[in-house]
């Protein structure tokens, strides 16, 4: 997919993100903090046995039920579905979403350490071009963000838009989350980082954070980088 000279996808991410995929498309129309709210409440409503009739009604259909174990904590089901055909963890659903992907923007670390274990490729790509890392710094998962970097993910990928987990994770810094800006240190602090890459809109991270919230001091990390003026 090739986008316009002036496209901002990080625009379209906080003007439509309840339509962005997180694995399985989500329709919700309300504000962030209220979609948390309500997964939350979802979640803590439902019952082991919600859970297991759930699982019973995608046993005869394996690459659907792992992606959903994966995106849902359910690593007694993964570790089983994986033993029976660990081919399962190279599946993705029709964005392009892997069982890594579900897992990681869902923060369940023991589930991404399993897929990882069982032969996951650490940067597989949506048709978006988001990789497991992008999705967990959208989220602000740094548990998981640390585990995908000691396995080798792209630190520097660039999704379709430009986007960098480090734009990804610029842009949502502004949340009341301590991992937020957690999320954002640990990723500054990569030896390898390249801070100064720009999205399709022309934006580097550290413009996005200038605008997006009060973390944009955290950039004084690299400050050296982004202010490097690349030789002729």
């Amino acid at each position: 997919m090739e986008f316009p000279e002036d496209f901002n996808q990080l625009e379209l991410l906080n003007t439509h993100g309840h339509l962005i995929p997180r694995g399985a498309s989500s329709l919700w129309t309300g504000s962030k903090d209220d979609e948390e709210e309500v997964e939350e409440e979802d979640e803590g409503d439902r019952s082991e046995e919600w859970y297991l009739e759930k699982e019973e009604t995608l046993k005869d259909k394996p690459k659907e039920l792992i992606l959903w174990a994966a995106e849902n904590n359910r690593l007694p089901t993964v570790h089983k579905l994986l033993a029976a055909d660990p081919s399962l963890v190279h599946c993705c659903d029709e964005d392009g979403y892997t069982p890594l992907h579900r897992a990681s923007y869902s923060g369940h670390v023991d589930v991404v350490s399993a897929l990882l274990s069982t032969g996951s490729r650490v940067n597989p790509r949506t048709i978006d071009g988001w990789t497991p890392l992008h999705s967990a710094c959208r989220w602000s998962r740094i548990t998981v963000v640390s585990l995908l970097l000691q396995h080798g993910a792209e630190l520097n990928a660039q999704t379709n838009g430009g986007l960098t987990p480090l734009h990804l994770a610029a842009s949502h810094a502004s949340s009341v989350k301590t991992d937020s800006a957690n999320t954002l240190e640990l990723l500054l602090s990569q030896r390898h980082l390249k801070p100064g890459l720009r999205s399709s809109s022309g934006e580097t991270a550290s413009e996005v954070a200038r605008r997006s919230g009060p973390h944009h001091f955290l950039f004084e990390m690299v400050e050296d980088c982004v202010n490097v003026v690349p030789m002729s």
